[in-house]
């Protein structure tokens, strides 16, 4: 086995509080380098895949990496890193680019709004970055998708930083208030 890189147990079991602890603890029998959270992000409700992750996470060391699958929406990682989740993947900040979507502290920009056509719009470069992808240019859609995963990692970087300063919960309340609480219910 090489030594630079680290083999993670999933802790699986669906909505299921017991089999998620049988997941948990019998991989932690396993003395992983790490441990991840999957089948969290399948399409159920915020409170669900919550309550998942929480069923999930009680039963994994604290010393050791903590790894959310599948998720990206901003405040999903807020609420993971509450949860005491340490890091996160998706494919979301590029699949919502290719389809013109930026991520912001504001909620989701379409870029196909016609407001991103307008000539005296004061974001010049949304409205080339609207250009680029009506015109299905690739680079517009690599820097829809540059943008989306900057976002995702100066998000976290925030989030440590509130960590750090013992002030996360009052950052999830700040982000909520720019952000928009609508998004935060139906997601990005």
């Amino acid at each position: 086995a090489r030594s630079d890189q680290a083999l993670f147990g999933i802790v699986q079991g669906g909505e299921f509080e017991d089999l998620r602890e049988l997941s948990a603890k019998e991989l932690v029998k396993m003395d992983f380098p790490g441990y991840s959270i999957g089948g969290t992000s399948v399409g159920e409700p915020k409170d669900v895949m919550y309550k998942m992750i929480d069923d999930a996470i009680k039963w994994l060391p604290e010393d050791k990496p903590r790894y959310l699958m599948g998720v990206g929406n901003p405040i999903d990682l807020i609420e993971g890193a509450l949860r005491g989740i340490d890091m996160f993947d998706c494919v979301l900040p590029t699949r919502v680019a290719r389809h013109g979507a930026l991520m912001t502290h504001h909620g989701r920009i379409n870029i196909n709004n016609e407001k991103f056509n307008c000539y005296t719009c004061r974001h010049y470069t949304r409205a080339y970055l609207r250009h680029l992808h009506k015109c299905d240019e690739i680079f517009g859609k690599s820097l829809l998708s540059i943008h989306n995963v900057a976002f995702l990692l100066q998000l976290s970087e925030d989030i440590r930083t509130a960590i750090q300063e013992d002030r996360l919960l009052d950052f999830k309340e700040e982000f909520l208030n720019s952000y928009g609480r609508d998004v935060y219910e139906r997601g990005f």
